[in-house]
């Protein structure tokens, strides 16, 4: 572990969970994304972490002044790229293909440049949406989040996965539910009851 701190405030109550914590939130309706996710971003930038937004529903500009007009303070000066926003597709599915071994070199990459730079932690969020537009790969979604949690126990960025519920069909929902260890539910961070290992989920899928 290289971090300075092995548990961090969340944003939702003063409990703290571990880094490297893997979370879902599936939501409703954008109101309830933004209301949630606000409060995340806040407490790791008030904290002082290094922080990570993919975003695909909004353009990163559009993003940065959201949390702007809610009076979010986001670093400036030679700390401003402690925070960064960028484009979800281009991160998730760099040269038009959705590889989740590349994104595993990604986290890597992230958190080992926040270590050099001292920062206490890492924490980052990224939307899903870009999965339903038939990218190729994107049929590896599950597989990517199953193995992320194997992944998270060796590069502890603390991450929240955020899915619409309009997108993805009952299903899949279930499936999603069952590769991340810890959701959000009515704004609570919870252990998932329905969360099953990343060996077993796979297993599973292939006896489909």
């Amino acid at each position: 572990m290289c971090t300075q701190r092995d548990f961090l405030n969340m944003g939702f109550t003063e409990e703290r969970f571990p880094v490297g914590s893997h979370v879902c939130l599936i939501y409703e309706s954008e109101a309830e994304r933004r209301r949630l996710l606000s409060k995340f971003l806040e407490a790791g930038l008030r904290d002082g972490e290094r922080v990570l937004y993919l975003t695909d529903v909004m353009k990163p500009g559009e993003l940065v002044d959201w949390l702007t007009d809610l009076g979010i303070d986001l670093p400036t000066g030679p700390d401003a790229d402690r925070f960064t926003v960028s484009d979800a597709e281009s991160v998730y599915c760099k040269g038009g293909e959705f590889k989740p071994e590349r994104m595993f070199e990604f986290w890597g990459d992230l958190y080992d440049d926040a270590v050099a730079r001292d920062y206490p932690a890492v924490r980052a969020t990224g939307e899903t949406s870009w999965a339903v537009r038939g990218i190729p790969g994107s049929e590896r979604l599950l597989e990517y989040e199953a193995l992320l949690n194997k992944a998270l126990e060796k590069v502890p960025v603390t991450a929240v996965c955020q899915y619409d519920v309009n997108l993805f069909d009952g299903g899949t929902i279930l499936d999603i539910l069952r590769v991340h260890p810890i959701m959000i539910s009515r704004g609570q961070l919870v252990k998932n009851p329905f969360y099953m290992g990343p060996d077993e989920f796979l297993a599973m899928r292939q006896q489909r």
